[in-house]
């Protein structure tokens, strides 16, 4: 039977209220995973965030491995679109104090934070058909311009945390500066790519469960995000109206042989919704 670890909060009253649970999936003598498949949190249920069963959180992460005690292989499933950078850091950080062998296998996707956890591991597996993300740190903050460049300066601290986390996994004659164009860029690469710059083993194509997120509105090039339609300008509303139009009634036409108005009307309301355009 798998070992259910059930996560907990205080109240207000000092009561504890049931937050979901962590499964202890596989577990030997020897061995257990642990699955990351939901977004990562700074704490469980912190204020100002919304917990779902899935999510995890650095206490989540080192109240699980307390309680699996001392097991000499720990197996990390990720799929994730990634979460707090300081909530990732620091389950990246618990997990490389961890005394068992780590190896991280990405299901699906390791975006952003989350390919930071990915980096924990002892041995990287990524399939040839998913996908793991590298990009800038970002935030929100109020206040005056003080306030604003504290935490921009904060942000490039991240950067180069997350840069040399990555580099402890980067391939030999790789250089910082390439990395760190990539963490720039926001890249997406699949398992074969990333192993270009990094020391990973790729597996077969997996078949895994589309990973969900509250975070991939964010990204700038998220492979599945629609690009915003383009809205055609007054002249070449007007050029295809003409057009569609001459084909419709003729040559001649607004001529002498001037179909009925409602008749017009009606082809030109069908050449607007065509144009995905309203009035």
């Amino acid at each position: 039977m798998p070992k259910i670890l059930n996560l907990q909060k205080k109240d207000s009253q000092g009561k504890y209220e049931a937050l979901g649970s962590i499964e202890i999936r596989n577990e030997t003598e020897t061995s257990a995973d642990l699955c990351f498949f939901g977004d990562i949190n700074s704490e469980s249920l912190g204020e100002w965030q919304k917990y779902y069963p899935e999510d995890k959180a650095p206490k989540d992460v080192q109240d699980f491995l307390d309680q699996l005690g001392d097991v000499e292989k720990l197996n990390v499933h990720i799929n994730s679109g990634g979460g707090s950078v300081f909530g990732g850091i620091a389950i990246y950080n618990i997990l490389k104090r961890h005394k068992a062998e780590i190896t991280v296998y990405v299901e699906g996707i390791a975006a952003s934070i989350a390919s930071v956890i990915a980096m924990a591991g002892d041995k990287i597996i990524i399939p040839s058909n998913a996908q793991m993300m590298v990009h800038k740190p970002s935030s929100i903050t109020w206040g005056n311009a003080d306030d604003m460049r504290k935490e921009a300066d904060i942000l490039d601290g991240c950067q180069k945390v997350i840069l040399n986390t990555y580099m402890q996994h980067a391939k030999e004659g790789i250089t910082p500066d390439q990395i760190n164009a990539l963490i720039d860029a926001e890249t997406w690469k699949n398992g074969e790519e990333w192993q270009e710059y990094f020391n990973i083993e790729v597996s077969e194509e997996s078949s895994v469960t589309a990973c969900g997120s509250s975070y991939f509105d964010k990204y700038n090039n998220f492979p599945g995000k629609k690009e915003e339609k383009t809205m055609p300008d007054a002249d070449s509303i007007a050029e295809a109206v003409a057009e569609r139009l001459e084909k419709k009634f003729g040559k001649d036409f607004p001529g002498n042989h001037m179909p009925e108005e409602n008749q017009v009307k009606n082809e030109i309301s069908g050449i607007l919704e065509d144009l995905d355009y309203c009035i």
